[in-house]
């Protein structure tokens, strides 16, 4: 498989998606069923707004399971052992050049979720402090322009 294939993700992440797929297609798709069979028991199926909204329903929910599918099938797991430089999987705290700190895990892309300070590796301080070391200064390039920051700690 190609390595643009690959989803990385954190193990935590892989247990989110294998819990979604499974309560779309164990608790989901079953109630959508009878939904589906209940609005059928009412007659003229062409004036049924209620069979209309189970179908509409049923197919987002069957197009949400494949792309769970598509991607549990590409998921690499991050296997985050090295603590001595940043990584996917690294928890860091930088220090911005006005003297703010901040704490991020760095996450693949799936993950990112930037107001719970998880950043993407292919966002600008993701790309810029990935293989740094705690104590380095990096320039990060970003669509405002660049700034300095420094790796107090990599957990």
């Amino acid at each position: 498989m190609a390595n643009a294939d690959k989803i990385m993700v954190t193990a935590e992440g892989y247990l989110e998606l294998e819990n979604e797929l499974n309560e779309l297609k164990n608790v989901r798709r079953p109630e959508i069923i009878q939904a589906i069979k209940e609005a059928r028991a009412l007659g003229d199926l062409s004036e049924n707004a209620d069979y209309d909204a189970a179908r509409n329903e049923q197919a987002q929910v069957e197009g949400r399971i494949k792309e769970l599918e598509y991607r549990i099938e590409h998921c690499e797991i991050i296997d985050n052992k090295k603590k001595n430089q940043v990584s996917l999987g690294s928890t860091i705290v930088i220090k911005y050049d006005d003297g703010e700190e901040e704490e991020y895990m760095i996450v693949g892309s799936l993950e990112a979720d930037p107001f719970n300070n998880r950043i993407s590796n292919e966002s600008p301080i993701g790309t810029a402090v990935l293989g740094k070391k705690q104590g380095d200064v990096v320039s990060v390039v970003s669509p405002n322009g660049s700034y300095d920051v420094t790796i107090l700690k990599i957990k």
